[in-house]
């Protein structure tokens, strides 16, 4: 229990260091922002700080960094070292660089970012897997939730019924999906997504404080692998837990406040501070699933078992009914309220601003001017159209391709930061190192994860080590040549 408390420190203190020192590096200025020199009302649209936290905080923080989380627990407490180091130096660090670099542009897109520092061939693979990514994760923001529906209803809904069918639900989040792609960002998003921003928070605290009252003894860190099906940590740990310790989807996201942001100064509060938050979040649904599940031999067969029999969504749900399940007002389980609040509502605002921005890298890339309400739908309705036809496959088959190209969009953003601080003769090497070491991370789970080339690990390692070694060759000649 000593560790968790220990990572929770460390995680809350980086803010106020390091997030500073990283803040100092990149030298914001008084310089008009993209919010004020562009307001349209659509996607420029000036916003205050509490609420661009909170909102970057929902934008960010969907199913990645509780069912990642969950599924990182396999591996035992190990995966709160890579929650805690991986947010304060590699994840917080990328949303900082994203979000600042897109200030500094004109609120533009990562793709458009990523090819002003690492050349056209870049920008264009960036146009094209950005969009993939982001038409994944807003399906799996989908189907997750609809999935958790259909289990809550299962038990209280007549069999046959339209609440217990998974299509029902699919449908009306794609229709909200639909509202919120195309809508001003103050109409929807910039309304309801503080409210339940504080209701992430709140119930990543009822789950912490529910742990503890029910007796539940979280484990103390240890390096060795509890996985029962002795999977390998490295480097399959680091891409599982995905949006908890460093995500590239928020590199999609963040450009969105970077279109609402009056001051360069706000930047560490909105993409550094929103970053720690969801560590936090990570960090408490690790070590839930650590803590209340059997072990056998060591290993964490309990928490197996739960995943196989009712997936990540019957984790959530038996996780949040265990711990705040008892506590109860009206007849009403605050368990199974945080679930309907966090697991389900969160997930869907995340996928609607994946959509969102989806539609923004295609303007930005065929330049096509977002104020006029039809320019908007025409490129709406085929994003979403493309998410429906995604959401027949099935589920797992979806995270894990979205984890794998999730990490290999963060370690571009990173190797394009590490660019810039180059050029403008700045500590580059807080990009440099995290940016070789999710260059190493992706290239290897490429290698060795079953969905690609399925490769044993004694093969796997070496090939990853010698990838690495040609991609951030690669890379750091382009940093050479920059002006």
């Amino acid at each position: 229990m000593i560790s968790f408390f220990i990572c929770l420190g460390l995680l809350i203190l980086s803010f106020f260091t390091y997030g500073k020192y990283v803040e100092r590096v990149f030298s914001p200025t008084h310089a008009k922002t993209p919010a004020i020199r562009f307001s349209n009302g659509v996607d420029y649209v000036p916003m205050p700080l509490w609420r661009m936290v909170l909102v970057q905080l929902l934008n960010i923080a969907g199913l990645g960094p509780v069912f990642g989380a969950i599924s990182g627990a396999l591996w035992g407490p190990s995966v709160f070292l890579w929650i805690t180091l991986g947010t304060i130096f590699a994840g917080a660090v990328h949303d900082f660089a994203c979000g600042f670099l897109s200030l500094r542009h004109d609120g533009q897109s990562v793709a458009e970012i990523t090819g002003i520092y690492l050349g056209p061939r870049v920008k264009m693979c960036m146009r094209i897997f950005s969009i993939v990514l982001l038409v994944m994760v807003g399906t799996v923001f989908a189907v997750g939730p609809a999935n958790l529906l259909v289990f809550l209803f299962k038990g209280h809904a007549a069999q046959g019924s339209f609440l217990t069918n998974t299509y029902f639900w699919l449908a009306l989040i794609f229709l909200y999906y639909f509202l919120a792609t195309f809508l001003p960002i103050d109409k929807i998003i910039g309304r309801v997504y503080p409210l339940f921003g504080i209701c992430l928070i709140v119930m990543a605290l009822g789950v912490t404080g529910g742990m503890f009252a029910q007796g539940y003894n979280v484990p103390e860190i240890t390096l060795q692998n509890l996985h029962p099906a002795h999977l390998p940590i490295w480097p399959l740990m680091f891409v599982t837990v995905a949006c908890g310790a460093i995500s590239g989807f928020h590199a999609t996201q963040s450009p969105l406040m970077a279109r609402c942001i009056t001051s360069e100064y706000q930047s560490r509060q909105v993409f550094y501070g929103a970053m720690v938050m969801e560590g936090i979040i990570a960090l408490i649904w690790a070590a839930a699933g650590c803590a209340i599940y059997e072990k056998t031999g060591g290993l964490m067969t309990g928490l197996q078992e739960m995943l196989k029999s009712g997936g990540q969504a019957g984790v959530v749900y038996d996780i949040c009914l265990k711990t705040i399940g008892p506590l109860k007002l009206a007849g009403i389980s605050f368990g199974l309220l945080f679930v309907m609040i966090g697991v389900i509502i969160c997930p869907i605002t995340s996928g609607d601003t994946a959509f969102r921005a989806s539609r923004l890298v295609l303007a930005d890339w065929f330049k096509v001017d977002q104020k006029p309400f039809l320019k908007r739908l025409r490129l709406s309705v085929p994003l979403l159209l493309a998410g429906i036809i995604i959401s027949q496959l099935p589920y797992d088959v979806i995270w894990r391709y979205f984890s794998w190209s999730n990490q290999t969009l963060a370690m571009i953003v990173l190797w394009a930061a590490t660019v810039y601080l180059h050029g403008k003769k700045q500590n580059y090497f807080i990009t440099l190192i995290p940016a070789i070491f999710m260059t190493a991370v992706s290239s290897t789970y490429f290698l060795i994860a079953p969905e690609c080339l399925h490769l044993p690990a004694y093969i796997a390692w070496p090939l990853g080590l010698i990838l690495t070694t040609v991609l951030s060759t690669y890379f750091t000649t382009k940093m050479k040549k920059d002006k």
